[in-house]
């Protein structure tokens, strides 16, 4: 039996970030993307929050406009200990604080509460979160937002059956191919997910998620708080 996916090792942690633009071509598009849409959210004296900071991608991407708004603070949500410590590494910035925690000590009531955010972006992460905490979790995020502010959730999403999401499979599978991906490599980390990265129900975002990227089984959604 194939171990599962984990993402608390050193190995995994150094190489992550070429591995996710292997897999995921339109990686930095839409690191870019939510860049922009989160500007629009940011006041001066803001507060951004990142559920899943990983390595510091998005972090190093929004820090220009945190500091030309003058922001607040920068709170970093990262559960793995290694993804942590790689962060720490690439983001050095007396403002940012990375937990190394698990968001649901949170909802839990077992972790200080996180200061209230203007910004909350949760990049590949909802999938990663057990089913039955994912409502109860965006819930808590966006009874801690401030008026006028926004949740950004870019994940996996199975929301067609048929055939075509027999296709949308494929797709994402050809373009990890496409980035150089080892077909091998591709079927043994698929094996490796199962059970552990579980696609999302749009509908646990609300009515009111307003999508603004597709790409095969990834999209992406802003909520106005």
């Amino acid at each position: 039996m194939m171990n599962s996916w984990t993402f608390d090792t050193p190995e995994i942690a150094n190489t992550f970030d070429a591995h996710v633009r292997e897999q995921l071509p339109w990686y930095d598009m839409v690191t870019d993307a939510v860049v922009y849409i989160a500007q629009n959210y940011m006041p001066k004296g803001c507060v951004v929050t990142e559920i899943g900071a990983s390595t510091g991608n998005m972090t190093k991407a929004l820090l220009p406009i945190f500091n030309e708004r003058g922001g607040n603070h920068y709170q970093a949500i990262e559960v793995s200990k290694e993804m942590c410590e790689v962060f720490n590494k690439n983001i050095q910035h007396p403002l940012v604080t990375c937990h190394e925690a698990d968001i649901l000590d949170i909802t839990d009531g077992d972790m200080d509460e996180l200061d209230r955010s203007n910004v909350t972006i949760l990049f590949l992460t909802l999938m990663f979160i057990p089913v039955n905490e994912r409502e109860d979790l965006m819930r808590m995020l966006i009874g801690n937002s401030h008026k006028g502010g926004c949740i950004i959730v870019v994940d996996k999403v199975l929301d067609h059956g048929g055939y075509f999401a027999t296709v949308l499979k494929r797709l994402t599978m050809q373009f990890k191919l496409q980035q150089g991906a080892k077909p091998e490599d591709v079927l043994n980390k698929e094996m490796s997910l199962a059970g552990v990265q579980i696609p999302i129900d749009p509908a646990i975002l609300g009515e009111d998620a307003k999508q603004f990227f597709r790409m095969g089984e990834f999209a992406g959604w802003v909520i106005e708080c």
